[in-house]
């Protein structure tokens, strides 16, 4: 590997002219710069940021851990964690800990399991003095990620971290379930179902809190016997459509889009058809969204948005001081509906 000071013997400068030059400074002559740089490009030189860590106590490497990228929600908030911290002259390493590989959903409520393979995963960025950590979560839950006394700047990306010292970054279900219940009211909906993920899910949970406050609002009544529970798979949407449609609900709002499609499967197998024959609700505005016939009314989950903000937050802790330990802080960024043509105005 070619070193800055073989660079300078090349070009008859000083390794701190290199070093000026390759960091941006304006301390040397444009002819002098572009000599630089050229002679850089040809060997292919790259610097060597471990070395230069030990050095200032600082490697601008940003250590990303992931619990699993097969999960839609994390390649995109990566995607833009990775590209902001570019941007900012930031290296980022990720590591995909392949938590619903190895053992699918039976890990949720294991801590030993999360732990075995995550304290390995800290250790390791740790070891190659990465700045700080971000650890991406696959869903919205509880997550116990860093100690109290963590060494480093740390922040948790779409979930809660369990310890009150570190920053967490998560989407507002609350305020999704209340935006999309109040838009079927206004198209003058008032037997909503629900087709609802799992009981214990916090996506649910908190999307079931908005979903209700908006109804009591609207003096909208709210009927348990209207809400079901799935998988969040497009199975339990067909299976639960015809549970509901015996209700005569005139509406149903699913908590996932997968679970929509599940309900277009049923309509379809019985000669029905959404935005006519009754309205349906999604939410994620996933890809499929936008091909099922009638395109799906959803609530977008701005996943881009969320990995920006993350980035943000530990940019800021890095070069301005922010303090991503001082607190319990809860950063929710909203959600926003996508009208298309599922929902049918009744009043």
């Amino acid at each position: 590997m070619i070193t800055q000071k073989e660079i300078a013997q090349m070009c008859g400068v000083s390794t701190s002219t290199i070093s000026n030059v390759l960091n941006g400074k304006r301390k040397v002559s444009e002819a002098t710069r572009q000599r630089v740089l050229d002679v850089v490009k040809k060997t292919g030189y790259q610097p060597n940021y471990f070395a230069q860590g030990m050095r200032k106590q600082k490697t601008n490497i940003i250590g990303i851990i992931a619990e699993d990228l097969i999960q839609f929600s994390s390649p995109p908030i990566i995607e833009r964690i990775m590209a902001y911290c570019e941007d900012m002259h930031y290296r980022t390493i990720l590591i995909n800990m392949r938590m619903y590989d190895k053992w699918l959903n039976t890990w949720y409520n294991d801590e030993k399991k999360l732990q075995s393979v995550l304290k390995p995963a800290i250790s390791e960025l740790l070891s190659i003095k990465v700045d700080a950590i971000m650890y991406v979560a696959g869903h919205a839950r509880v997550v116990n990620c860093f100690p109290d006394d963590f060494e480093i700047p740390a922040i948790v990306v779409y979930a809660y971290s369990k310890s009150p010292k570190f920053t967490s970054i998560v989407i507002d279900d609350e305020k999704g379930g209340y935006d999309m219940a109040k838009y079927l009211v206004s198209m003058g909906h008032e037997k909503i179902g629900v087709i609802a993920g799992t009981a214990d899910n916090l996506h649910t949970r908190k999307r079931l809190s908005g979903f209700r406050k908006a109804l009591k609002e609207g003096k909208v009544p709210y009927n348990p016997k209207w809400v079901r529970y799935g998988d969040w798979k497009r199975g339990s949407g067909h299976q639960l459509a015809e549970e509901l449609i015996r209700e005569d609900v005139t509406a149903i709002f699913c908590m996932n889009d997968e679970m929509a499609a599940g309900v277009y499967d049923y309509l379809y197998e019985n000669g029905m058809k959404a935005g006519e024959d009754i309205s349906i609700a999604g939410y994620d505005n996933m890809e499929i969204s936008g091909y099922l016939k009638p395109a799906l009314t959803t609530n977008e989950i701005s996943f881009s948005q969320i990995g920006i903000k993350s980035a943000e937050l530990m940019i800021k802790a890095l070069t301005d001081g922010y303090e991503t330990k001082k607190g319990k802080e809860i950063i929710k960024v909203p959600c926003r509906i996508i009208e298309r043509d599922s929902v049918k105005r009744i009043k």
